[in-house]
């Protein structure tokens, strides 16, 4: 604790008369500050996109069947809309495919 003052008064001596409001501003104009707003909105964007995917808007059903996760919106697999995978994440991808597939029309 004996040095303690001398360090404290070197430093004291050091920002004496130094203007701390000034300095923060210069080093806030230094900074790229675009680019933070930037990527911000990047990331705002990507959010917002991953919230109107259709497994998120229409929340299907997921369960596991032996190795096999499966997402599922309707009564069953042949009239529901189906996604399968090894995650959980996976099926709900595929959900998202088979949401967005075309499907034939049965020929008369």
């Amino acid at each position: 604790m004996d040095s303690y003052q001398p360090i404290y008064d070197a430093v004291r001596s050091r920002i004496h008369g130094a203007n701390i409001g000034e300095a923060i501003s210069s080093a806030i104009r230094d900074q790229n500050w675009a680019h933070y707003v930037q990527q911000a909105a990047y990331e705002w964007q990507l959010a917002a996109t991953e919230q109107q995917r259709p497994s998120v808007v229409f929340k299907p059903a997921i369960m596991q069947d032996g190795g096999k996760w499966i997402a599922l919106l309707g009564e069953n697999l042949q009239v529901g809309v189906v996604g399968c995978g090894d995650s959980p994440a996976e099926a709900m991808y595929d959900f998202d495919k088979a949401w967005n597939a075309k499907t034939e029309r049965p020929h008369p």
